[in-house]
């Protein structure tokens, strides 16, 4: 996995798309296996009608070898936004980071600005790096303001990322860092932080200062001509010229004679032939002007053009616009000095001198460490729909009519997550559908109960036949639909068994007890939940099916769960939780989870396990060093296996309800075909994401249907 940097604008004019740039340039100079990546994309203010919100890939592909995806345009992300599709849109971000960064070492992920119109951005950056598992850099200028406002703003700016000397926030970088001389990067850094009130004494570092370059925000003339939609009457340059200086010519010949300097855009209205011969003069002189704006309404001496022609072939280009010369000096004055899409050659210079100034020593040792693998919850649903794609498993849902089951099977035939069967009365499935206005694709499959229980019958009677279930016994359970899907999976006509929305965990379970029955390698059928909280996903089991497991269960249960966590590419670290930490505890429920602590520990002794271990000491690295400062799990465990139901049960319901994060499960364990149960108070992506860990389980465990039936 790659170190991911995430560049956040302080302000809108950090010029960011330069800064990545120089970036993603410094590092590649230094050796470094650099990736770029722009998850969403802002369509540019230049008034160019060729800046596109793909500006910053584009120029990554123009000038490096790389090949980054473009972003999903904010009119896309805004409409997911609003129709509360968040985790539609993270699992796009997801998409686009893999398809840009390949195995790359380092990744930059660039973040968006903020605007008036774009409130939202502060908040979409805070999810996108939380989503990628970044560390972040903060982007800023320093044009006319102070150091000590900079640091104010950069200080606000990193509030939504837990603020100054959080872990997460590498550092920032200082653009447009006005200078008169050009001096070597490491003494801007190092005036810089003389006079810092938060340097060096937080864990922040001072990425780059990039002075002003007034040569690297000239735009050409072709560029002013797009801006203002001029007429052109004479060409010339006007794609090579550029423009570093702008006047405004209304005074007489000899009183401007200063401002005919090489790179000068010169405006004066259309009927002043003495400034237009001036001008025609100091180009005839080799003097390269940038070029000659005539403006207004009035009409311009077609002899004096004419006397003028040999001056305009030395390649001066001529422009004319309809609005006088105040109105277009005031225009000029708002056109911003983004580079334009087209101009290459301006985002190369750029790249190559910013690149200059980042300290990519630095950066080189800091990801030289192996970085530690976190699930973030966008990367884990992706991961999972992504695996459930690959395969597709015919997927029965025994609640078929039930509104949110309809909606989720929709969405997973759109996507092609599963192949699901709603089973029910198909008149019904469909009222419901209408009612909910819910498109059903062809694809999901409306399945009759009624009409095909009598077919399961006997099988049920064969499946059951040692406990003496009877004919008459058999079609009563199969009134119940989960009874009827779970019979179905039993004989592998579907793939798996998703239900719970309306019914309780033991209806949905008891069947698969009675009649899939566990793994000859699992001790006891046990859950977990995936929790997905804001930076990472945490596995907690059991919540949801053993009340009061002995140490030999517990510790079954905590070697199902690793093994789940790796089927989902979640790094296994085990937390056996008590409500002592390591020696510090005395009773019989310690020992318990002490004694599965070393049963799980001689079962697998490559696997990271450690117990007791109390929630804070397994979860908080702070509380770990003083509490359990050798145990290999403590302060980063990603599962945690609680004692007994109450605890598991009421930590998970505690967790999801305060915190408001998304809990996918309970995901079963130890099943011979994957039955899952939801909770009824289960929301659509859960079913949807249930759905698909379905999906995944029954493609990595094939196993025969129930043995002589037909």
């Amino acid at each position: 996995m790659p170190h991911t940097i995430f560049l956040a604008p302080v302000d809108s004019g950090c010029g960011l798309t330069s800064l990545a740039l120089g970036l993603v340039r410094a590092l590649d100079k230094r050796g470094i296996r650099v990736a770029f990546c722009k998850p969403i994309g802002q369509s540019g203010n230049s008034g160019n009608e060729q800046s596109q919100s793909d500006r910053s890939p584009h120029f990554i592909r123009a000038t490096t070898s790389l090949r980054p995806t473009n972003p999903i345009s904010l009119e896309d992300a805004e409409k997911l936004m609003r129709e509360s599709r968040w985790d539609e849109l993270l699992e796009k971000v997801i998409r686009i980071f893999h398809e840009s960064v390949g195995d790359a070492d380092v990744a930059i992920i660039e973040g968006l600005v903020p605007h008036a119109d774009s409130s939202y951005a502060v908040e979409l950056n805070v999810q996108l790096a939380r989503a990628l598992s970044s560390e972040i850099i903060l982007a800023s200028s320093a044009t006319q303001i102070t150091q000590a406002e900079v640091e104010d703003k950069i200080e606000i700016a990193a509030q939504p990322f837990g603020g100054i000397g959080k872990k997460t926030i590498l550092g920032f970088v200082i653009n447009r860092f006005p200078s008169s001389t050009q001096r070597c990067p490491q003494e801007m850094r190092e005036e810089w932080m003389s006079k810092s009130r938060f340097l060096p004494s937080h864990r922040c570092r001072l990425i780059g200062v990039i002075p002003e370059n007034s040569h690297l925000t000239a735009c050409r003339t072709v560029d002013i001509c797009r801006y203002l939609k001029a007429e052109i009457l004479h060409e010339g340059a006007l794609f090579t010229r550029r423009a570093k200086k702008i006047s405004l010519l209304a005074r007489t010949v000899p009183n401007m004679m200063h401002t005919f300097v090489p790179g000068a855009i010169l405006i004066t209205p259309a009927d002043r032939s003495d400034v237009i011969l001036g001008v025609a003069m100091a180009a005839l002189n080799r003097i390269p002007l940038a070029g000659l704006i005539l403006t207004g309404d009035t009409g311009f001496n077609a002899t004096i053009m004419e006397l003028c022609k040999p001056a305009w072939e030395t390649d001066l280009p001529v422009l004319r616009v309809p609005t006088n010369s105040w109105e277009t000096a005031t225009h000029l004055s708002r056109m911003s000095n983004e580079i334009p899409i087209d101009d290459i050659e301006r985002a190369r210079e750029t790249m190559e001198f910013v690149s200059t100034y980042i300290d990519a020593d630095w950066i080189a040792d800091h990801t030289a460490a192996p970085v530690e693998v976190r699930m973030s919850p966008a990367a884990f649903c992706f991961r999972i729909t992504e695996l459930a794609k690959k395969n597709p498993r015919r997927i029965i849902l025994p609640e078929g009519d039930e509104p949110r089951t309809i909606r989720a099977a929709a969405i997973c035939a759109q996507r092609n997550i599963a192949q699901c069967i709603l089973l029910g009365k198909p008149e019904a499935i469909r009222l419901a559908a209408r009612h909910h206005e819910i498109d059903l694709p062809d694809t999901v499959e409306l399945m009759d109960a009624a009409s095909i229980r009598e077919k399961y019958i006997s099988p049920l009677v064969q499946m059951r036949e040692s406990k003496g279930l009877t004919p008459k016994d058999a079609a009563e359970l199969l009134e119940d639909n989960v009874w009827l899907g779970t019979v179905m999976l039993a004989l592998g006509e579907v793939d798996g068994l998703v239900s719970g929305a309306v019914h309780s965990s033991a209806n949905t379970i008891r069947p698969a007890l009675q009649i899939i029955k566990t793994r000859a390698d699992a001790k006891v059928v046990s859950s977990i939940f995936f929790m997905c909280l804001p930076e990472q996903v945490l596995i907690y089991g059991d919540c949801a099916v053993n009340p009061n497991p002995d140490a030999e269960t517990l510790a079954d249960i905590a070697l199902q769960s690793a093994e789940s966590a790796l089927q989902f590419g979640i790094p296994a670290r085990v937390a056996m939780i008590s409500y002592s930490t390591g020696k510090s505890g005395f009773g019989a429920d310690v020992e318990k989870v002490r004694e599965a602590t070393a049963i799980a520990k001689a079962k697998n002794p490559k696997l990271l396990l450690d117990g007791p271990l109390q929630y804070d000491a397994a979860a908080i690295p702070e509380v770990a060093e003083q509490k359990a400062p050798h145990s290999p799990v403590a302060g980063k465990a990603t599962i945690f296996i609680f004692p007994d139901l109450n605890t598991g049960n009421t930590t998970y319901k505690a967790v999801q309800r305060s915190a408001h994060v998304i809990s996918i499960g309970p995901m079963l364990q130890g099943l011979k075909r994957p039955v899952n149960d939801l909770s009824r108070g289960a929301l659509i992506e859960d079913i949807v994401y249930t759905i698909a860990l379905t999906a995944i389980q029954a493609a990595q465990k094939e196993i025969a249907p129930f043995p002589g039936i037909a």
